[in-house]
C-alpha cells in the first residue's frame, strides 16, 4: 500500500466537538482531517458568523463540510449530531471530543462547586457522552472507528489554580483506557492527544492570566520562560495537535489505542 493510501482519510466521516472557532484547535483539526479526504462535522454550542465564515473557507478549498449545532453537556444533542453525521454523510468513522474549557482557573480555596461541575460537565462528562454516541454508532456500522479526546499536558501533570482542569483531563485518561479495552473487539481504537501549551483565543488568555500568577513581569517574559523549557524551543501550535489526531484517525494507528499521546516538543515526558 502506498503511504499517501496509506494516511488517507478519503471516504471516513468525521464530527469535531468545539471546532466552530478559526483560531481554535477544533478548526485546526477540522481543516487537517478534510485535507486528507475526510468529510467533516463541525460542530459547537452555537454555529455563529465565524462558524460559518470557516465553512465557506474550506468549502471554497474543495473541502466537503457542514455544521450542527451541539452543547456536549447535553446527552440528546451529542445523539443528535452523531444523527446528523450519519444521516448527512451515510457513515460516522471519527470521532473527536474537542469541546472543553479552559478559562475557569482560580486559587484552590476559592474555587466554587459551580466552577468545579461545569469543567468537570464539559471536559469530562461532554467527553463520556460523545465517546457513548459515537461508539454505539460505529458498534451498529460494523466497521470500526476512531475516538479522540483532546487532553492535554494537564492530563500528565497538575497546574496551580487548574484542578477543576487538570481533573477533568486526568479523567480523559482513565476514560480512554477503560472504553478502549470494550471497544477494541469492535475494532474501535480510543486515545488522547496531550498538547502543551497553544496560544489560540483560549491560550491568549491564560497566557495573561498565567503571566501575573507566576509573577512576571510581563507576557513576553512568562512566554519567555515557557519557550526556555521547552527542549524543541517554542510553544506548540494548533497544527501539531491536528497533526497528532489525524495521524491517529488514520490506517497507520489501526493499533494503537489506549493511549495519550504527548505534542508538547518535549516539555511532558509523563
Amino acid at each position: 500500500m502506498a503511504k499517501d493510501q496509506f494516511q488517507s482519510l478519503a471516504g471516513k466521516v468525521a464530527v469535531i466537538t468545539g471546532s466552530g472557532r478559526q483560531a481554535g484547535l477544533g478548526a485546526a483539526i477540522a481543516q487537517r482531517l478534510a485535507s486528507d479526504g475526510a468529510k467533516v462535522v463541525i460542530s459547537d454550542q452555537a454555529i455563529t458568523e465565524e462558524t460559518n465564515s470557516l465553512v465557506e473557507i474550506m468549502t471554497a478549498a474543495g473541502l466537503e463540510v457542514s455544521a450542527f449545532a451541539c452543547d456536549v453537556t447535553n446527552l440528546g444533542q451529542v445523539q443528535a449530531l452523531g444523527q446528523y453525521a450519519r444521516d448527512q454523510y451515510g457513515s460516522l468513522d471519527i470521532w473527536v471530543n474537542n469541546a472543553g474549557i479552559g478559562f475557569i482557573m482560580k486559587p484552590l480555596l476559592e474555587v466554587t462547586v459551580e466552577d468545579w461541575s461545569r469543567v468537570i460537565d464539559v471536559n469530562l462528562t461532554g467527553a463520556f457522552f460523545g465517546l457513548q454516541v459515537a461508539a454505539r454508532i460505529m458498534i451498529e456500522q460494523g466497521k470500526g472507528g476512531r475516538i479522540i479526546n483532546i487532553a492535554s499536558q494537564a492530563a500528565k501533570s497538575g497546574f496551580p489554580h487548574a484542578q477543576a482542569y487538570s481533573a477533568s483531563k486526568h479523567g480523559l485518561v482513565g476514560l480512554a483506557r477503560s472504553a478502549a479495552i470494550e471497544l477494541g473487539p469492535h475494532g474501535i481504537t480510543v486515545n488522547n492527544v496531550c498538547p502543551n501549551h497553544v496560544t489560540t483565543g483560549l491560550g491568549a488568555w491564560q497566557n495573561e492570566y498565567f503571566s501575573k500568577v507566576t509573577g512576571h513581569d510581563t507576557v513576553d517574559s512568562y512566554m519567555e520562560a515557557m519557550v526556555n523549557r521547552i527542549p524543541m524551543g517554542r510553544p506548540g501550535l494548533a497544527q501539531d495537535t491536528a497533526n497528532a489526531v489525524a495521524f491517529l484517525s488514520s490506517d497507520g494507528a489501526q493499533y494503537i489505542t489506549a493511549e495519550s499521546m504527548n505534542v508538547s516538543g518535549g516539555e511532558e515526558p509523563h
